[in-house]
């Protein structure tokens, strides 16, 4: 459906036509553009706006069915962006992925979300409350739009770099080291680092185009070369983004291991320990084995003191092996 629908003159808002039409054309004829928003819609909502912006069929069909990956790509009459913003829920610990497609021309923006958590709300009123960005025309929607996404990245990896912080905490305790459920919440929380990866990883391309550090044969139309500078920073903080997701994916992929170490370790003592104590228990079965068989003749069968004697060797032995296991660590 559609959200929103306005003209913007020298960075103040107008309300515009219901046709999308008359809208494009009272819009350039007073230098301004149009900006549409909408959410998740149908083919037929969205046919009205494709033939009247001339939209590419193919970033159209990209637009409708979503799940497509961050990227930036150059049409005739426009120009196509993906974002996927993302939302961090501290309680579940689950990291959940938008879509959010902007077309841009040299009058209009198309931007259509899917799914919630979308910043667009927000940069519109900013951007409303700062005529002087503004003004610079559709340019500075896709900046305001690409560096609120970065932004929220940021906060995002600083919640997941807290969680890791305590997950790492529980695992070198040595009370809960050995949980059950940690291997798995390790897991799970890998899984959220990568669902993560995929927003941020395939978007530093598309920044680099748009900041122009890219190289030159892939230089980007529609784009005002004075917001160059602004893009570059929206890159430099992606940067920043994926350098902590990398640490992190490696951090929790040392932190299984030494989980895993850990509960190698403390297998290998209790089958020490579990050795230990059957090398005890072996010593007087051993002997009242030998001494249980049915024989007329053996040493010391027939002896007073053979009994008393009997016991106190086995619990001889019994302490000398306790002390033996004890001094090496293995009870």
């Amino acid at each position: 459906m559609i959200v929103d629908c306005a003209i913007y003159r020298d960075g103040h808002r107008s309300e515009g036509p219901e046709d999308f039409s008359d809208a494009l054309s009272e819009a350039r004829a007073a230098g301004g553009f149009v900006w549409i928003g909408l959410h998740e819609p149908t083919e037929r909502e969205f046919d009205h706006v494709t033939q009247e912006f001339g939209l590419h069929p193919l970033a159209v069909e990209d637009a409708l069915k979503a799940h497509q990956r961050p990227k930036l790509e150059v049409y005739d009459d426009s120009l196509f962006v993906v974002l996927k913003p993302v939302t961090y829920e501290p309680e579940t610990d689950t990291v959940s992925t938008g879509e959010l497609m902007i077309f841009l021309g040299d009058s209009f923006v198309v931007t259509v979300r899917h799914g919630e958590g979308g910043p667009l709300k927000a940069v519109r009123q900013r951007l409303e409350h700062e005529p002087d960005l503004l003004g610079n025309g559709p340019t500075s929607v896709l900046y305001a739009v690409a560096d609120a996404a970065v932004d929220h990245y940021l906060d995002v990896a600083t919640e997941l770099q807290a969680d890791l912080e305590g997950l790492e905490a529980e695992v070198f305790s040595p009370d809960d080291g050995g949980s059950r459920n940690t291997a798995s919440r390790i897991y799970n929380f890998k899984r959220q680092v990568l669902e993560f990866r995929r927003a941020t990883g395939p978007l530093a391309l598309p920044m680099s185009r748009l900041a122009g550090t890219a190289p030159s044969w892939v230089t980007v139309p529609f784009v005002d070369d004075r917001a160059r500078p602004f893009f570059r920073d929206v890159s430099d903080h992606l940067t920043r983004v994926n350098e902590s997701v990398e640490n992190l994916d490696r951090l929790v992929s040392d932190i299984l291991s030494a989980h895993l170490a850990q509960m190698s370790v403390r297998q290998n003592d209790d089958m020490r320990k579990i050795s230990a104590w059957a090398a005890m228990a072996a010593i007087p079965t051993m002997i009242a084995g030998i001494y249980g068989m049915n024989f007329d003749h053996m040493p010391e069968l027939r002896w007073e003191w053979s009994y008393p004697v009997l016991i106190a060797v086995m619990a001889v032995l019994e302490v000398l092996v306790f002390r033996l296991f004890k001094r090496r660590g293995w009870l």
